[in-house]
């Protein structure tokens, strides 16, 4: 043989290596992530052929189900609540895919798991038609129904924990959206339906519960209350300078009091009366006199500056990072400038406090059930870690308390109930409405849930708008309604 044809040889030889390598690589390395792949129409068909397993709250509601449809998918998923539960259970869409706990929890509802393939082994030797698990959750009917009428058509979120074991009693965000529409098998419908939402006022396809970040304005104060607790340097009668104005350093800059008055007498208050009328000035001063580094560190004790899944995805609440001059650190200490915050965030600094200063990991599925009803999964309570010392915590509350019995939180009060709680009027863009802000627990002396409440741009009260005038109110009847869902889970129990 001739060297051409040598290097002609070698060369096809190289070229039939390199496909069947390629070829390979296709059906054995890759085939779990394009077979996982939302766009592969394969999978798609294989998995609408059978009956994927339904999502349902704690009460038993079915929130998704799969039901038989005449056409190529067999299955249609359906959503009987609409748009309710649409910031828990996502969508199950032909031309997009999955989200929110459809796509955290398919291997479940699916039944690609795993722990299915016993099942699987058996149902291929019966004939069995395969199916899904059941995805019980952690939601409460009342209290998410509390959530949604609490916020009415105000742009915003909700989310309610059980302090002492991190469950999600309700996640709702506003505007909601039909999860039926983007399932429909109608592809071209479905694609206008999705496209309609993504061009919606309000971003409805974006959780503002869980994906997204505002500034938490006054709520943030209690971070920079545990700080100085923490720190071993104040107590809760400690006294405060609270003049009506602050000069911020190294600039001409101010920053004021809402209502452009001092706080205390002459200018001067204890912390915990600093935290109850929410005084701007005194923790302005307070957080110059701790440092950037204790308030960053606290707030990452909590949970900021870390991503997590609950299974679904929780954005990262944020403290800034960048070293901070004195002015920036002035107004990051009453949760402005950089800081940011998701609601879900904010409910996990009450919980905690609430706990004793411990974090729990929030968690919204409570169990996994396969068709027999055997649990494949049952997430037990998790810590994050401490935040705060019980003593902290203890001292939090109180202070807390004073918010709701005679500070900003007055609308949040609950007859026969102490409710601790902490406002929040967070500035906006420039000459847009403030954010308002609530987050709470109660009973005081025996949490039983935290909540966190965000009105967008002031709701339907707009540059009139303050925590407690607007999310105030909205936390008292998730509370109420949280507590009276816990009593009758309790007497059921008992009966």
């Amino acid at each position: 043989m001739n060297a051409p044809l040598r290097r002609l040889a070698v060369v096809v030889t190289a070229m039939f290596t390199a496909l069947m390598v390629a070829a390979t690589w296709v059906q054995f390395v890759d085939a779990g992530q394009l077979r996982a792949d939302p766009r592969n129409s394969r999978t798609l068909y294989e998995q609408l052929g059978r009956e994927r397993g339904p999502i349902t709250t704690a009460d038993g509601t079915v929130i998704a189900e799969s039901v038989p449809k005449d056409d190529r998918y067999r299955y249609q998923r359906t959503y009987p609540e609409g748009e309710l539960y649409s910031a828990v259970t996502g969508t199950y869409s032909v031309t997009s895919g999955a989200s929110g706990l459809e796509r955290a929890e398919d291997a479940y509802l699916s039944g690609d798991s795993d722990k299915f393939f016993f099942r699987r082994v058996s149902d291929l030797l019966t004939g069995t038609q395969p199916g899904g698990a059941v995805v019980e959750t952690t939601i409460r009917d009342a209290v998410q129904q509390a959530a949604a009428d609490g916020l009415g058509d105000q742009q915003g979120a909700v989310v309610a924990l059980d302090p002492t074991t991190g469950d999600v009693l309700a996640l709702y965000s506003s505007p909601g959206w039909d999860p039926n529409a983007l399932a429909d098998h109608d592809t071209a419908a479905a694609a206008q339906a999705r496209a309609a939402l993504s061009d919606a006022d309000g971003d409805p396809l974006v959780s503002k519960a869980t994906a997204q970040s505002y500034p938490p304005g006054s709520t943030f104060k209690l971070v920079t209350t545990a700080a100085a607790l923490e720190s071993g340097q104040y107590t809760a009668d400690s006294v405060l300078e609270g003049p009506a104005e602050l000069q911020l350093p190294q600039t001409t800059a101010t920053l004021a009091n809402d209502d452009d008055r001092p706080c205390g007498t002459d200018g001067r208050t204890s912390l915990a009366d600093a935290l109850r009328v929410s005084c701007n000035t005194a923790y302005a001063s307070l957080g110059l006199a701790l440092g950037q580094d204790a308030l960053r560190e606290q707030a990452e004790k909590f949970g900021f500056d870390s991503s997590f899944d609950i299974p679904t995805r929780v954005a990262a609440s944020r403290f800034p990072s960048q070293d901070l001059n004195p002015p920036q650190l002035a107004q990051s200490s009453i949760g402005q400038f950089d800081v940011q915050a998701t609601p879900m965030q904010m409910a996990m600094v009450a919980a905690a406090i609430a706990n004793g200063g411990v974090v729990m990991q929030p968690n919204l599925v409570r169990t996994v059930r396969g068709r027999d009803l055997e649990v494949l999964e049952a997430p037990r309570p998790t810590e994050r870690g401490r935040a705060v010392s019980e003593q902290t915590a203890s001292s939090l509350t109180a202070m807390m308390e004073g918010v709701v019995q005679s500070g900003t939180g007055r609308r949040a009060q609950i007859p026969g109930v102490s409710v601790a709680g902490k406002t929040g009027t967070a500035q906006n863009e420039a000459g847009a409405a403030p954010h308002a802000w609530f987050t709470a627990f109660a009973p005081a002396n025996d949490p039983q849930v935290a909540v966190a409440v965000f009105v967008e741009s002031g709701g339907s009260a707009a540059q009139e708008a303050s925590g407690g005038s607007v999310a105030a109110p909205i936390a008292k009847s998730v509370i109420e309604a949280a507590l009276t869902a816990q009593a009758a889970q309790g007497s059921g129990s008992n009966g």
